[in-house]
């Protein structure tokens, strides 16, 4: 009786974790580059009752008797697929399509990543512009320097490429490439294996896998920034919706277990009487 209180306990305790993973999704539905998770399970160790040699005469058996201790939460997995692209009248507004993820330097001093391109120009302390995300931080070239602009440009009239190339008009007002200034754009072998900094920012890792430029990595498929455009949260609500009720119904049942075997040992309990 004790082993299917503690079973049903671990699986309301999984459930939970489901069920606040789902929440969170859906808090998310309008996040700019928010990547949905899913809540992945796996089942705890198994008692073994009788072993595949013991029966009742003492003959050899073909299988033996386990009865399992629960479930608990193996992983919590993001799902990298692509999000819609949202039409924004902000100049400083990119959507990746593509693989890569834009690169920004973190107040620690390390190299965050991410797919939100909600960017905008602020000052460089008297040596110009950069580009940084909303939170301040400074946006990273291919080459791992800060996107900086010299103090005499017009931010508005700067335009971005399908590669990333920084443009800037001439005197004939035709875009022209500044030298040597491009967004840079990072993929990495199994992205599932970046660390969550916050709801659209990622950390490297030895999971993720070494971290791959593509303006010098060839054997990259190009991922497309597209000016003027967002990309939109990956959460599907009718797919969530879904989960949450398989996941509520999963937590009843479990809670339901609990209640029986209650009811079993208070009966077992009264044969005395």
């Amino acid at each position: 009786m004790v082993r299917s209180l503690w079973s049903a306990a671990t699986g309301m305790n999984a459930q939970q974790t489901n069920v606040d993973t789902i929440a969170n999704n859906l808090a998310n539905v309008n996040t700019v580059g928010y990547k949905s998770q899913v809540a992945q399970f796996k089942s705890l160790l198994y008692q073994t009752l009788q072993t595949a040699t013991t029966s009742a005469n003492g003959e050899a058996k073909p299988t033996s008797s386990q009865v399992g201790l629960g479930v608990r939460n193996s992983s919590i997995d993001s799902i990298f697929r692509q999000g819609s692209l949202l039409a924004s009248e902000s100049t400083t507004s990119f959507a990746i399509e593509g693989d890569g993820f834009f690169a920004v330097r973190g107040e620690d001093g390390n190299t965050y990543y991410t797919r939100n391109g909600d960017f905008t120009w602020a000052t460089n302390g008297g040596r110009g512009m950069m580009l940084t995300d909303q939170d301040g931080r400074p946006v990273l070239n291919s080459r791992g320097a800060v996107i900086t602009l010299p103090s005499n440009y017009v931010t508005n009239k700067v335009t971005i490429t399908g590669d990333g190339q920084v443009c800037y008009p001439d005197a004939n007002n035709n875009p022209q490439p500044i030298n040597g200034m491009a967004i840079g754009l990072y993929q990495f072998n199994n992205p599932g294996g970046l660390e969550r900094q916050g709801n659209t920012l990622w950390a490297a890792t030895e999971a993720s896998g070494t971290v791959l430029n593509e303006a010098t990595n060839r054997n990259l498929t190009r991922s497309k920034v597209v000016q003027g455009y967002l990309e939109g949260s990956g959460v599907q609500v009718a797919d969530e919706m879904v989960n949450l009720i398989v996941a509520q119904r999963a937590y009843e049942m479990n809670s339901k277990a609990i209640t029986t075997s209650d009811e079993m040992m208070q009966t077992a309990n009264n044969l005395k009487r």
